[in-house]
């Protein structure tokens, strides 16, 4: 048997189409949508087969089970058709690190720039680490010298916007920055 869902909200379950309904009585509704009351599941099923259609049980779990009368190949295309619509429109966002030190040379710090911009232009969030790790005696004298990832930050400031600001975590200094919204 086949697994389907009617409504996004719900959990996958068996569908119960056409002579697999087996409730007494089901409140029926039409292919427009229009309640044509509480029917035997027999009387549904032969109003659902002139019509063409399949009968589709959407709430069993409700008092009177609610069946409707569908094209179910279509209804499950169409479906099919909007996972595919929504996988292909759906972008992930990617988290790039860029690893300074606190005794990092002019030339070094650009570099790190130029790849963290281009990061940021990819659409990717941004993880800025100040790294103590080499050099665990700068950490000793209480508060750390953060300031060349407030340089950093500054530096990109205007492509960047920060989302989590300069905190100590261990050895390290992060910061998480992703790109300004472009206004079109």
């Amino acid at each position: 048997m086949e697994v389907f869902s009617i409504n996004k909200g719900q959990e996958k379950q068996e569908a119960l189409l056409n002579e697999n309904i087996r409730f007494p009585q089901v409140l029926l509704i039409d292919q427009n949508g229009q309640q044509l009351g509480v029917k035997t599941s027999t009387e549904a099923l032969k109003i659902a087969e002139e019509a063409g259609l399949d009968l589709l049980c959407v709430a069993a779990q409700a008092k009177v089970p609610v069946c409707k009368i569908v094209d179910y190949k279509k209804l499950k295309y169409e479906q099919q058709k909007n996972a595919r619509l929504a996988r292909k429109n759906q972008t992930v966002i990617v988290t790039k690190e860029v690893v300074i030190s606190p005794v990092i040379g002019s030339g070094d710090f650009d570099t790190k720039l130029k790849q963290a911009i281009k990061f940021l232009n990819e659409g990717n969030r941004l993880k800025v680490t100040l790294s103590f790790r080499k050099r665990g005696r700068l950490l000793n004298g209480g508060d750390p010298n953060i300031e060349v990832i407030e340089k950093f930050i500054e530096s990109i400031g205007d492509i960047a916007t920060v989302e989590s600001k300069p905190s100590l975590e261990g050895r390290n200094v992060i910061a998480v920055l992703s790109a300004k919204k472009q206004k079109k």
